[in-house]
Formats: structure tokens, sequence, C-alpha cells
């Protein structure tokens, strides 16, 4: 049974804005590595997380994560090794095709969720969620429109790859929602930066990071990953699975933003432009769902 109750709606809606702002700066702290590569940033990045929700947990509940994980069962399971396959597939496929083409790939995560909600947890979709998840691709075709690339078999290679992350995460939000109410997946977290970790250990060695690096990986693991993938788990409890999607891009809006403020990466305007799209798209959602709550 899950010990940390639901949080209210507005929290919830709150802790969902939080939860991208912070997967957002992955961009910008990840030029500050100066002699780690990819697969050791993403090993190093994991077992941070990893470590930071143990002790999370293990402060929150005053037991051993292992115990809660094992009492969540197949769930568990299921959320931990799609968290693992967000995790380690996005550097990945990173390394095969453009960071546009990762990114339109992951713009999928909405449209996803909406159908496996409806089919598995019979969440309905009002026609506010539809519109929004077309305003939304609209936007992100706009952003990074310019920068998608697929004629060569790498880039083919790595769009495949990146079509797995939208679908794990569509999955995971569906397992999540459906034992919100009776099991503890926090821990399933853990499990994933794991697994992810041990996956890229191979590829990582030798290492090469310097002490500044395992700073900034530290920073990444903790509040790039471990604290907003704890507040989605927690979210999951109180929004639906597509309206959790549709709030997660938020990421890959501020994510230009933060590399713009952050490393002087001036953003074209269509970049602008899309991005105030998508916003544009989830607000409006939100606004049309809180006056809908009102006439109830």
């Amino acid at each position: 049974m899950s010990t940390v109750p639901p949080p209210r709606r507005p929290v919830a809606l709150a802790l969902m804005v939080v939860a991208p702002v912070l997967w957002s700066t992955a961009g910008v702290l990840a030029r500050q590595i100066q002699s780690a590569g990819a697969f050791e940033m993403a090993f190093w990045r994991s077992s941070f997380a990893a470590t930071f929700v143990f002790c999370a947990l293990l402060w929150l509940q005053g037991r051993k994560p292992w115990h809660t994980l094992h009492a969540a069962g197949i769930p568990g399971l299921v959320s931990g090794a799609m968290w693992a396959v967000m995790f380690t597939l996005f550097i990945v496929a990173l390394m095969l095709t453009t960071t546009a083409n990762v990114l339109v790939m992951s713009s999928l995560g909405p449209l996803f969720t909406a159908v496996l909600a409806y089919f598995f947890l019979r969440e309905p979709i009002p026609a506010r969620a539809w519109l929004a998840i077309v305003a939304a691709s609209i936007g992100m075709a706009a952003m990074f429109g310019a920068g998608f690339e697929a004629g060569e078999p790498r880039h083919l290679a790595g769009m495949a790859l990146a079509l797995t992350i939208p679908v794990a995460g569509a999955i995971n939000l569906v397992v999540l929602r459906r034992s919100a109410a009776h099991l503890d997946l926090m821990p399933a977290v853990m499990l994933g930066a794991l697994i992810s970790a041990a996956v890229t250990l191979p590829f990582a060695l030798p290492f090469q990071a310097s002490a500044r690096d395992l700073v900034v990986l530290a920073s990444l693991g903790v509040f790039q990953l471990g604290v907003p993938c704890m507040l989605l788990v927690l979210v999951s409890r109180t929004l639906t699975a597509p309206e959790i999607a549709l709030l997660a891009l938020l990421e890959v809006v501020l994510g230009p933003l933060w590399a713009w403020l952050g490393a002087g990466e001036v953003p074209a305007g269509t970049t602008l432009i899309g991005g105030a799209i998508v916003i544009a798209a989830l607000a409006g959602n939100e606004a049309a769902a809180l006056a809908e709550r009102k006439r109830a």
C-alpha cells in the first residue's frame, strides 16, 4: 500500500510542472562535462539517481526500499524496466541520430499514452485533450522540423530506438495509474536506474570523468533524474495518464531555453514559436479542465 497520500489536484499540477522543469536541465548541465563520454555519463547519472532514491525512500518510509519493491510484484518490475529503457535509450539514440529526431519521436508520448490509457484504464479522453495533443504535436514539429533527418541508415536506427522511449513512457504511466491505489511504485525508479547503470557499465569503462564531471553528474542524477521521476510517480495517483504525458512535454520546450540562458545557444525563431504553441496547448487544456470542474 502506498505510504504517501495522493496530492490534491492543484498540488499535483504544480509538481507535474516542477518535474519537466528539472528534466529540461539535462542539456545545459551536460554541456559542463569535460571528460566523460556518453555511456559514462549515463552510468554515473543512473548510479547517483539510484543512490539518491534509495536514501530518500529509506528516510521517508523508515524501511529498506527493497521490501516495498518486492511487495510491488510484477507492476514494480515492469515499471522499473520501463524507467531503465527511458534512462538508457535516450543516450544511445542521441549517439545515432540528431537531437531533433529524438525529440520529435518523444513528442509522440501523449498520443501513445492516450491510446493505452483508454484501452487499459478506460480513462476517457475528452475532446480538449485530443486538441491539445494535436496542437502540441504541431508545436513540436515547428520547433524541431528543420533539424529532422531520416536519410541515412544510422538516423533510421536512432529514430527507431527513440520511438521506444515514448512507448516505454506510455506503458509506465499506465502501470503507475493502474497500481496507484494499492501499490507504492516509488522504488521502481531506483530499480530502473540500477538496470540502466548495469547495462551502460561495460560501455562506460575505462572511466575518464574528472572530479568536476562527477559533481555535475551527481547533480544530474539527483535533481534531473531522481527527484522529478519520484514526483511523477506521486502525481500519477491524482492526474490522468494522458494529462501527465502532455505536461511532460514542457521538458522539450524548456530545454532550448536553458541552453540559451546557460550556454549561449540562441534558439531559432521557429523554436520559440513552436514552444509557444506547445505551452498554449497545455495551458488551454488545463484551463478547459478547470472550467469543466467548476460547471460540474
